[in-house]
């Protein structure tokens, strides 16, 4: 998004952002394939496709295993393994406690260390800051996973609240943790951008009546992130800023 491209129908001004993580800033995608694939050994499942996690990504953790160890169940049982159908005692759910265990073993074991901050992402960041915007992190990633990626990508310093998807009782695409996120910030939802990269984002923010735009990477559950309702679109977290920026130096 370029300067002059920046969307005319987000309000103004602009007094604060709400950025998203995984496939916002991060490229996490590396973390959960070593992480998921780990915990799928211990159990005795085949590995999962990298392609399916990408799909799968955006909703919390706890939506992620679950599909990852229904998806992976199906998979053993139609080439004779010993899941059976049939046995209630073997269905997903009745091994989501011990794959939820297993994956929080594996992840804070790996954390940040298959996973790479987009380019453009620091700049972009300081950038928003530069222009007096405080900003919060809001993802539906566990808090103590989010944490500590932030410190391990030099990108904690940025932010003056981080939120994860156990901090409120419901997760994005709900709207409660960015109406949450407002009130924390002092802002009214209308004047507090949203930036994301998938379709939860921009869900979330259009039920607590923020502005969003979104990153044309990331992983939007394997749908063109083009086709979501939303304010507008970016390439880089600079380009955020640069439209902003221009907006305050061209307004009336």
């Amino acid at each position: 998004m370029s300067p002059s491209d920046f969307p005319a129908t987000v309000p103004q001004p602009i007094r604060a952002a709400i950025i998203d993580l995984d496939g916002t800033m991060v490229d996490t995608l590396g973390d959960f394939e070593v992480a998921l694939n780990r915990m799928l050994a211990e159990l005795q499942l085949p590995p999962v496709a990298r392609d399916f996690i990408e799909r799968s990504v955006g909703k919390g953790s706890e939506h992620l295993i679950r599909s990852v160890l229904a998806e992976q169940m199906r998979l053993a049982d139609l080439s004779g393994g010993a899941v059976g159908a049939s046995c209630p005692a073997t269905q997903p759910e009745a091994r989501y406690e011990q794959a939820w265990r297993s994956y929080q073993k594996h992840y804070l074991a790996i954390n940040g260390q298959f996973s790479t901050v987009y380019p453009g992402v620091a700049a972009g960041l300081q950038a928003l800051r530069d222009l007096g915007l405080p900003l919060v992190c809001l993802t539906n990633k566990p808090l103590s996973f989010a944490q500590p990626l932030l410190a391990a990508k030099g990108l904690d310093g940025f932010f003056t609240h981080v939120f994860g998807g156990d901090s409120f009782a419901r997760k994005k695409p709900d709207p409660l943790p960015l109406i949450e996120a407002c009130k924390v910030l002092g802002t009214d939802p209308a004047h507090t951008l949203m930036v994301g990269d998938s379709q939860n984002d921009a869900q979330a923010a259009r039920a607590a009546g923020c502005p969003v735009v979104l990153m044309t990477y990331g992983y939007n559950h394997g749908e063109p992130v083009r086709g979501v309702d939303a304010d507008g679109f970016a390439d880089t977290m600079t380009a955020v800023a640069e439209g902003l920026a221009a907006w305050r130096q061209n307004r009336p």
